[in-house]
């Protein structure tokens, strides 16, 4: 996810396949519930495939410059920024929140504070009374945004980890968290196998429309595979290699809305 300086060079995996680009148009030409939302409320749509959702972390986006490019909402922080950086969106607050819901944007929470070679470790190392902790931070933050009560948190492995890792580390940190917001309220954002690894443990939560879990995947780590529960699926990477599009002068992410209830704000009072 977009949470680092735009000099960041973390390892990516190569896109998706043109038959899985194929088929994920094909799901996502269904999302009719977003999109009929999105129609009723004013809010554009990216495209012919399906809504699209923005990532970012260095500074707040005017919600007129995120409607202006075609996007449906963001994936906004409910977190801090880690020791020796100081990101503009991190966390979300109340009057931003307000401006893109007055806007008629869509906003899913995010979780991540530290990442690999960060001055904060990968959260996913802390364990389960570092997910206790992180998890009370993540609802203090988002609650007190105005995020709805019943919504879902992506909480990020936002690296390259083996079974052993997730059995043994990352499982973990999500009982803690589990612990505080209960499964239904818990999401990971993470490659294709981590996101498998979750529904399987029965960590994360499920979404409203059939046949999906709260399950942000990245396109990083996943060998150009799409897995078909995942709600929002992170096409568009920002690195310093292939920088992702500029919205409102800074680069962003952006993530494809596999399902009608990604877990927005709107839809989870």
């Amino acid at each position: 996810m977009q949470d680092a300086p735009l000099t960041t060079g973390r390892r990516r995996s190569p896109l998706v396949s043109r038959r899985d680009a194929l088929r994920y148009a094909t799901a996502a030409s269904a999302l009719a519930g977003l999109g009929a939302t999105a129609a009723g409320a004013g809010i554009p749509t990216a495209s012919a495939a399906g809504p699209t959702l923005i990532d970012y972390a260095m500074r707040q986006i005017p919600a007129q410059d995120i409607r202006a490019a075609g996007h449906s909402g963001v994936i906004n922080y409910v977190s801090t920024s880690r020791p020796g950086s100081s990101f503009g969106a991190k966390p979300i607050t109340l009057p931003y929140a307000q401006s893109l819901t007055a806007a008629g944007l869509v906003i899913v929470s995010n979780y991540q504070y530290g990442k690999p070679g960060g001055t904060a470790p990968s959260d996913f190392t802390r364990g389960f009374a570092g997910g206790v902790a992180d998890a009370r931070t993540a609802w203090h933050l988002h609650t007190a945004a105005g995020g709805g009560r019943s919504a879902p948190i992506f909480f990020s492995v936002d690296d390259d980890i083996d079974r052993t890792t997730w059995n043994n580390v990352a499982l973990q940190w999500f009982r803690g968290i589990n612990s505080v917001l209960g499964v239904q309220r818990t999401g990971i954002y993470a490659g294709v196998n981590p996101c498998q690894w979750a529904v399987a443990d029965g960590v994360i939560g499920r979404s409203s429309s059939p046949g999906h879990v709260w399950a942000w995947q990245t396109r990083s780590w996943s060998r150009g595979q799409i897995y078909p529960a995942a709600v929002l699926y992170q096409r568009v990477i920002d690195t310093a290699s292939n920088p992702g599009p500029v919205v409102g002068g800074i680069r962003v992410d952006v993530n494809d809305v596999l399902a009608s209830d990604c877990g927005q704000w709107n839809l989870h009072p």
